[in-house]
Protein backbone atom coordinates (compact mmCIF):
# COMPACT_ATOMS: atom_id res chain seq x y z
CA UNK A 1 0.00 0.00 0.00
CA UNK A 2 2.82 2.50 1.26
CA UNK A 3 4.47 1.38 -2.20
CA UNK A 4 0.97 2.75 -4.36
CA UNK A 5 0.91 5.73 -2.24
CA UNK A 6 4.76 6.78 -3.23
CA UNK A 7 4.08 5.99 -6.53
CA UNK A 8 0.83 8.01 -6.82
CA UNK A 9 2.46 11.16 -4.81
CA UNK A 10 5.82 10.87 -7.31
CA UNK A 11 3.10 11.10 -10.63
CA UNK A 12 1.38 14.01 -9.18
CA UNK A 13 4.56 15.38 -8.61
CA UNK A 14 5.71 15.18 -11.94
CA UNK A 15 2.17 16.16 -13.47
CA UNK A 16 2.60 19.48 -11.00
CA UNK A 17 6.42 20.02 -12.61
CA UNK A 18 5.13 19.54 -16.02
CA UNK A 19 2.46 21.92 -15.61
CA UNK A 20 4.73 24.82 -14.13
CA UNK A 21 7.30 23.77 -16.18
CA UNK A 22 4.90 25.22 -19.20
CA UNK A 23 4.02 28.25 -16.92
CA UNK A 24 7.80 29.33 -16.60
CA UNK A 25 9.83 27.79 -18.66
CA UNK A 26 8.12 30.61 -21.14
CA UNK A 27 9.98 32.75 -19.56
CA UNK A 28 14.03 31.78 -20.61
CA UNK A 29 13.57 32.07 -23.97
CA UNK A 30 10.91 35.07 -24.48
CA UNK A 31 13.16 37.10 -26.53
CA UNK A 32 13.76 34.19 -29.05
CA UNK A 33 9.82 34.32 -28.92
CA UNK A 34 9.25 37.78 -29.72
CA UNK A 35 12.07 37.34 -32.53
CA UNK A 36 9.78 34.39 -34.47
CA UNK A 37 6.54 36.51 -33.90
CA UNK A 38 8.21 39.46 -35.12
CA UNK A 39 7.23 41.16 -31.70
CA UNK A 40 8.64 43.00 -28.98
CA UNK A 41 9.72 41.87 -25.75
CA UNK A 42 6.71 43.38 -23.55
CA UNK A 43 4.30 41.98 -26.42
CA UNK A 44 6.02 38.38 -25.80
CA UNK A 45 5.74 38.86 -21.97
CA UNK A 46 1.51 38.73 -22.59
CA UNK A 47 2.40 35.04 -22.64
CA UNK A 48 3.43 34.63 -18.93
CA UNK A 49 0.87 37.54 -17.78
CA UNK A 50 -1.84 36.53 -19.32
CA UNK A 51 -1.30 32.66 -18.23
CA UNK A 52 -1.00 33.93 -14.78
CA UNK A 53 -4.49 36.21 -15.02
CA UNK A 54 -5.90 33.11 -16.00
CA UNK A 55 -4.79 30.79 -13.24
CA UNK A 56 -6.04 33.34 -10.58
CA UNK A 57 -9.34 33.76 -12.26
CA UNK A 58 -10.07 29.84 -12.74
CA UNK A 59 -8.84 28.99 -9.05
CA UNK A 60 -11.95 29.41 -7.64
CA UNK A 61 -14.22 28.39 -10.43
CA UNK A 62 -12.82 25.23 -12.06
CA UNK A 63 -11.91 23.23 -9.45
CA UNK A 64 -15.66 23.53 -8.08
CA UNK A 65 -16.85 22.29 -11.02
CA UNK A 66 -15.12 19.54 -11.71
CA UNK A 67 -15.55 18.46 -8.00
CA UNK A 68 -17.95 15.40 -8.83
CA UNK A 69 -16.27 14.00 -11.65
CA UNK A 70 -13.57 10.91 -11.28
CA UNK A 71 -10.38 11.98 -10.32
CA UNK A 72 -8.09 10.28 -12.63
CA UNK A 73 -10.38 11.01 -15.15
CA UNK A 74 -10.27 14.63 -14.59
CA UNK A 75 -6.35 14.87 -14.37
CA UNK A 76 -6.31 12.80 -18.02
CA UNK A 77 -8.13 15.37 -19.48
CA UNK A 78 -6.42 18.54 -18.34
CA UNK A 79 -2.81 16.76 -19.12
CA UNK A 80 -4.04 16.06 -22.45
CA UNK A 81 -5.02 19.61 -22.90
CA UNK A 82 -1.83 20.64 -22.05
CA UNK A 83 -0.42 18.30 -24.06
CA UNK A 84 -2.27 19.36 -27.08
CA UNK A 85 -1.92 23.22 -26.10
CA UNK A 86 2.08 22.87 -26.07
CA UNK A 87 1.71 20.94 -29.48
CA UNK A 88 -0.08 23.49 -31.65
CA UNK A 89 2.46 26.25 -29.51
CA UNK A 90 5.49 24.50 -31.27
CA UNK A 91 3.70 24.50 -34.78
CA UNK A 92 2.16 27.54 -34.78
CA UNK A 93 3.63 30.86 -36.78
CA UNK A 94 0.21 33.13 -35.50
CA UNK A 95 0.83 35.29 -32.52
CA UNK A 96 -2.92 34.99 -31.24
CA UNK A 97 -2.78 31.39 -31.77
CA UNK A 98 0.00 31.10 -29.46
CA UNK A 99 -1.56 33.47 -26.84
CA UNK A 100 -5.22 31.35 -27.44
CA UNK A 101 -2.58 28.25 -26.74
CA UNK A 102 -1.07 29.52 -23.09
CA UNK A 103 -5.07 30.80 -21.97
CA UNK A 104 -6.50 27.95 -22.43
CA UNK A 105 -4.45 25.06 -20.60
CA UNK A 106 -4.09 27.95 -18.19
CA UNK A 107 -7.70 27.98 -17.43
CA UNK A 108 -7.37 24.14 -16.65
CA UNK A 109 -4.28 24.61 -14.10
CA UNK A 110 -5.52 24.92 -10.77
CA UNK A 111 -7.79 21.74 -11.57
CA UNK A 112 -5.01 19.65 -11.90
CA UNK A 113 -2.93 21.28 -9.16
CA UNK A 114 -5.77 21.25 -6.79
CA UNK A 115 -6.86 17.98 -7.35
CA UNK A 116 -3.13 16.72 -7.21
CA UNK A 117 -2.45 18.55 -3.56
CA UNK A 118 -6.15 17.00 -2.38
CA UNK A 119 -5.19 13.63 -4.04
CA UNK A 120 -1.66 13.31 -2.19
CA UNK A 121 -3.64 14.06 0.91
CA UNK A 122 -6.14 11.73 1.13
CA UNK A 123 -3.53 9.31 0.52
CA UNK A 124 -2.05 8.97 3.51
CA UNK A 125 -3.24 9.43 6.92
CA UNK A 126 -4.46 13.31 8.77
CA UNK A 127 -1.01 13.76 10.04
CA UNK A 128 0.94 13.19 7.14
CA UNK A 129 -1.16 14.92 4.52
CA UNK A 130 1.18 18.28 4.72
CA UNK A 131 4.60 15.86 4.34
CA UNK A 132 2.53 13.93 1.46
CA UNK A 133 1.70 18.05 0.12
CA UNK A 134 5.13 18.82 0.29
CA UNK A 135 6.08 15.91 -1.89
CA UNK A 136 4.07 17.37 -4.49
CA UNK A 137 5.17 21.03 -4.09
CA UNK A 138 8.32 19.40 -4.72
CA UNK A 139 7.09 19.79 -8.73
CA UNK A 140 6.06 23.60 -8.13
CA UNK A 141 9.98 23.70 -6.96
CA UNK A 142 11.51 22.09 -9.57
CA UNK A 143 9.17 23.56 -12.30
CA UNK A 144 10.28 26.86 -11.58
CA UNK A 145 13.97 26.42 -10.94
CA UNK A 146 14.05 24.33 -13.87
CA UNK A 147 11.99 26.17 -16.28
CA UNK A 148 13.43 28.98 -17.26
CA UNK A 149 17.74 27.47 -17.38
CA UNK A 150 16.67 24.76 -19.22
CA UNK A 151 14.04 25.84 -21.85
CA UNK A 152 17.25 28.75 -22.46
CA UNK A 153 19.81 26.09 -22.28
CA UNK A 154 17.59 23.77 -24.95
CA UNK A 155 16.69 26.49 -27.20
CA UNK A 156 20.50 27.62 -27.33
CA UNK A 157 21.85 24.87 -27.56
CA UNK A 158 19.48 23.24 -30.20
CA UNK A 159 15.80 25.11 -31.72
CA UNK A 160 13.07 27.43 -30.18
CA UNK A 161 11.13 24.39 -31.43
CA UNK A 162 13.41 21.99 -29.27
CA UNK A 163 12.39 24.22 -26.59
CA UNK A 164 9.03 24.52 -26.52
CA UNK A 165 8.86 20.42 -27.66
CA UNK A 166 10.15 19.88 -24.09
CA UNK A 167 7.40 21.12 -22.82
CA UNK A 168 4.84 18.24 -24.48
CA UNK A 169 7.64 15.76 -23.70
CA UNK A 170 7.28 16.05 -19.97
CA UNK A 171 3.49 16.90 -20.13
CA UNK A 172 3.20 13.59 -22.20
CA UNK A 173 5.05 11.45 -19.93
CA UNK A 174 3.05 12.56 -16.74
CA UNK A 175 -0.15 11.85 -19.50
CA UNK A 176 0.99 8.02 -19.76
CA UNK A 177 1.94 7.42 -16.64
CA UNK A 178 -1.30 8.61 -14.64
CA UNK A 179 -3.21 6.52 -17.51
CA UNK A 180 -1.30 3.02 -16.50
CA UNK A 181 -0.31 3.57 -13.37
CA UNK A 182 -2.87 5.87 -11.26
CA UNK A 183 -6.10 3.80 -10.32
CA UNK A 184 -9.68 5.12 -10.75
CA UNK A 185 -10.10 8.15 -8.26
CA UNK A 186 -13.95 8.25 -8.06
CA UNK A 187 -15.80 10.75 -5.79
CA UNK A 188 -17.28 8.81 -2.99
CA UNK A 189 -18.80 12.14 -0.78
CA UNK A 190 -19.76 14.70 -3.17
CA UNK A 191 -19.95 18.13 -2.36
CA UNK A 192 -22.76 20.38 -3.46
CA UNK A 193 -21.90 23.70 -4.94
CA UNK A 194 -23.90 25.21 -2.29
CA UNK A 195 -21.95 23.43 0.16
CA UNK A 196 -18.52 24.30 -1.10
CA UNK A 197 -19.49 27.55 -1.14
CA UNK A 198 -20.40 27.80 2.42
CA UNK A 199 -16.61 28.05 3.27
CA UNK A 200 -16.70 31.60 2.09
CA UNK A 201 -18.99 32.58 4.86
CA UNK A 202 -16.33 31.50 7.29
CA UNK A 203 -14.33 34.58 8.88
CA UNK A 204 -11.06 32.41 9.13
CA UNK A 205 -11.10 31.76 5.27
CA UNK A 206 -10.81 35.52 4.33
CA UNK A 207 -8.08 35.58 6.90
CA UNK A 208 -6.32 33.02 5.66
CA UNK A 209 -5.79 34.06 2.17
CA UNK A 210 -5.33 37.51 2.73
CA UNK A 211 -2.23 36.09 4.99
CA UNK A 212 -1.29 34.01 1.66
CA UNK A 213 -1.68 36.72 -0.67
CA UNK A 214 0.27 39.28 1.19
CA UNK A 215 2.95 36.29 2.01
CA UNK A 216 3.56 35.27 -1.54
CA UNK A 217 3.40 38.67 -2.24
CA UNK A 218 6.60 39.15 0.00
CA UNK A 219 8.58 36.83 -1.16
CA UNK A 220 7.48 37.09 -5.12
CA UNK A 221 7.52 40.58 -5.25
CA UNK A 222 11.37 40.67 -4.19
CA UNK A 223 12.14 37.69 -5.88
CA UNK A 224 11.12 39.08 -9.65
CA UNK A 225 13.47 42.16 -9.34
CA UNK A 226 16.23 39.88 -6.68
CA UNK A 227 18.62 39.26 -10.04
CA UNK A 228 18.29 43.53 -10.91
CA UNK A 229 19.67 43.94 -6.75
CA UNK A 230 22.12 41.54 -7.20
CA UNK A 231 23.77 43.06 -10.72
CA UNK A 232 23.07 46.62 -9.47
CA UNK A 233 23.96 46.43 -5.90
CA UNK A 234 26.15 43.56 -5.02
CA UNK A 235 27.64 43.93 -8.85
CA UNK A 236 27.73 40.47 -9.89
CA UNK A 237 28.46 38.95 -12.92
CA UNK A 238 24.94 37.33 -14.91
CA UNK A 239 26.59 34.32 -14.83
CA UNK A 240 26.90 34.75 -11.42
CA UNK A 241 23.10 35.80 -10.68
CA UNK A 242 22.07 32.69 -13.17
CA UNK A 243 24.02 30.27 -11.27
CA UNK A 244 22.90 32.37 -7.78
CA UNK A 245 19.05 31.76 -8.59
CA UNK A 246 19.74 28.06 -9.45
CA UNK A 247 21.04 27.51 -5.50
CA UNK A 248 18.04 29.80 -4.55
CA UNK A 249 15.75 27.30 -6.27
CA UNK A 250 17.69 23.71 -5.21
CA UNK A 251 17.48 25.40 -1.69
CA UNK A 252 13.33 25.99 -2.31
CA UNK A 253 13.30 22.29 -2.74
CA UNK A 254 14.83 21.34 0.81
CA UNK A 255 12.34 23.77 2.11
CA UNK A 256 9.68 22.08 0.93
CA UNK A 257 10.71 19.15 2.84
CA UNK A 258 11.77 20.81 6.01
CA UNK A 259 8.00 22.69 5.82
CA UNK A 260 6.51 19.73 5.15
CA UNK A 261 7.75 17.61 8.66
CA UNK A 262 7.01 20.56 10.57
CA UNK A 263 4.00 21.27 9.08
CA UNK A 264 2.83 17.36 10.43
CA UNK A 265 4.12 18.26 13.74
CA UNK A 266 0.99 18.94 14.67
CA UNK A 267 1.33 21.72 17.66
CA UNK A 268 4.55 23.05 15.80
CA UNK A 269 2.80 24.08 12.68
CA UNK A 270 0.99 26.95 13.87
CA UNK A 271 4.49 28.27 15.60
CA UNK A 272 6.25 28.25 12.37
CA UNK A 273 3.21 30.14 10.46
CA UNK A 274 3.65 32.72 12.79
CA UNK A 275 7.40 32.67 13.21
CA UNK A 276 8.11 32.80 9.43
CA UNK A 277 6.98 36.30 8.34
CA UNK A 278 9.04 37.33 11.06
CA UNK A 279 11.95 35.67 10.16
CA UNK A 280 12.05 36.68 6.43
CA UNK A 281 11.67 39.84 7.66
CA UNK A 282 14.97 39.60 9.41
CA UNK A 283 16.36 37.90 6.24
CA UNK A 284 15.06 41.26 4.23
CA UNK A 285 16.76 43.33 6.57
CA UNK A 286 20.02 41.86 6.18
CA UNK A 287 19.59 42.03 2.13
CA UNK A 288 19.35 45.65 2.62
CA UNK A 289 22.50 46.15 5.12
CA UNK A 290 24.76 43.83 3.51
CA UNK A 291 23.62 44.53 -0.13
CA UNK A 292 27.16 45.37 -1.35
CA UNK A 293 29.26 42.41 0.11
CA UNK A 294 29.12 39.25 -2.14
CA UNK A 295 29.94 36.71 0.83
CA UNK A 296 27.10 37.67 3.00
CA UNK A 297 24.46 38.18 -0.32
CA UNK A 298 25.58 34.07 -1.43
CA UNK A 299 25.11 32.96 2.64
CA UNK A 300 21.90 35.08 3.16
CA UNK A 301 20.37 34.04 -0.16
CA UNK A 302 21.14 30.07 1.25
CA UNK A 303 18.88 30.93 3.97
CA UNK A 304 16.41 32.87 1.90
CA UNK A 305 16.03 29.93 -0.65
CA UNK A 306 14.91 27.45 2.12
CA UNK A 307 12.47 30.00 3.15
CA UNK A 308 11.56 30.46 0.00
CA UNK A 309 10.78 26.84 -0.27
CA UNK A 310 8.58 26.73 3.01
CA UNK A 311 6.59 29.50 1.71
CA UNK A 312 4.23 27.47 -0.66
CA UNK A 313 3.69 24.66 2.14
CA UNK A 314 2.87 27.12 4.15
CA UNK A 315 0.13 28.91 2.35
CA UNK A 316 -1.41 25.46 1.06
CA UNK A 317 -1.92 24.87 4.48
CA UNK A 318 -3.15 27.73 5.91
CA UNK A 319 -5.69 28.02 3.64
CA UNK A 320 -6.28 24.35 3.13
CA UNK A 321 -6.91 23.78 7.13
CA UNK A 322 -9.30 27.16 7.35
CA UNK A 323 -11.91 24.98 4.98
CA UNK A 324 -11.10 21.30 5.15
CA UNK A 325 -14.52 20.42 4.42
CA UNK A 326 -13.78 21.36 1.12
CA UNK A 327 -10.61 20.68 -0.32
CA UNK A 328 -11.04 21.00 -4.05
CA UNK A 329 -12.23 24.33 -3.82
CA UNK A 330 -9.74 25.55 -1.01
CA UNK A 331 -6.75 24.28 -2.95
CA UNK A 332 -8.04 26.54 -5.89
CA UNK A 333 -8.66 29.59 -3.69
CA UNK A 334 -5.23 28.74 -2.48
CA UNK A 335 -3.63 29.11 -6.12
CA UNK A 336 -6.09 32.45 -7.09
CA UNK A 337 -4.54 34.12 -3.60
CA UNK A 338 -1.55 33.07 -4.47
CA UNK A 339 -1.07 34.56 -7.67
CA UNK A 340 -2.81 37.47 -6.74
CA UNK A 341 -0.30 37.92 -4.45
CA UNK A 342 2.39 37.38 -6.77
CA UNK A 343 0.65 40.41 -9.32
CA UNK A 344 0.59 42.42 -6.18
CA UNK A 345 3.67 42.49 -4.74
CA UNK A 346 5.65 42.28 -7.75
CA UNK A 347 3.45 45.95 -8.69
CA UNK A 348 4.50 47.16 -5.04
CA UNK A 349 8.17 46.26 -5.22
CA UNK A 350 8.24 47.27 -8.56
CA UNK A 351 6.89 51.10 -7.09
CA UNK A 352 9.63 51.66 -4.65
CA UNK A 353 12.01 50.48 -6.91
CA UNK A 354 10.66 53.65 -8.97
CA UNK A 355 10.45 55.98 -6.55
CA UNK A 356 13.18 54.70 -3.96
CA UNK A 357 15.64 53.20 -5.74
CA UNK A 358 16.68 49.40 -6.09
CA UNK A 359 17.89 48.85 -2.87
CA UNK A 360 14.85 50.09 -1.10
CA UNK A 361 12.86 47.13 -2.81
CA UNK A 362 13.40 44.92 0.12
CA UNK A 363 10.99 46.98 2.15
CA UNK A 364 8.21 46.10 0.01
CA UNK A 365 8.77 43.11 0.94
CA UNK A 366 8.96 43.85 4.64
CA UNK A 367 5.28 45.99 4.43
CA UNK A 368 3.41 42.50 2.76
CA UNK A 369 5.12 40.74 5.71
CA UNK A 370 3.77 43.25 8.55
CA UNK A 371 0.11 42.94 7.00
CA UNK A 372 0.42 39.19 6.81
CA UNK A 373 1.06 39.19 10.16
CA UNK A 374 -1.91 41.24 10.85
CA UNK A 375 -4.14 38.50 8.72
CA UNK A 376 -2.46 35.62 10.72
CA UNK A 377 -2.44 36.55 14.18
CA UNK A 378 -6.91 37.27 14.34
CA UNK A 379 -7.09 33.39 12.95
CA UNK A 380 -4.89 32.36 15.63
CA UNK A 381 -6.25 33.77 18.61
CA UNK A 382 -10.18 33.49 17.28
CA UNK A 383 -11.19 30.11 19.63
CA UNK A 384 -14.31 30.15 17.96
CA UNK A 385 -13.11 30.19 14.37
CA UNK A 386 -9.80 28.59 14.59
CA UNK A 387 -9.04 25.37 12.35
CA UNK A 388 -5.90 23.24 12.60
CA UNK A 389 -5.47 20.02 10.85
CA UNK A 390 -9.07 20.27 10.21
CA UNK A 391 -10.45 19.74 14.09
CA UNK A 392 -12.44 22.53 15.55
CA UNK A 393 -11.22 24.08 18.71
Amino acid sequence: MKGKNNLLIFILTIGVFGIINTEMGVLGILPLLAEKFSISIAQAGLLVSLFALAVAAAGPVMPLLFAGIDRKRVMLLVLSVFVLSNLISVFTDNFAVMLLARVVPAIFHPVYCSLAFSVAAASVSPEAAPRAVAKVIVGVSAGMVLGVPVSSFIAGSFSLTAAMAGFTVVNTAALIATWLYIPSLPVTARLSYGQQLRVLKKPVLWFSIAAVVFMNGSVFGVFGYFSGFLTSITAFSWNTVSLILLVYGLMNIVGNFIAGRMLSAGASADKLVIIFPATLGIVYAAFFWSGTSAPAMVLITLLWGVLGGMNANINQYWIITAAPEAPDFANGLFLTAANLGTALGSAVCGMVIAYMGMQYMMWGGIVFLILCLAMIIPRVYRSDEYVCLGENK
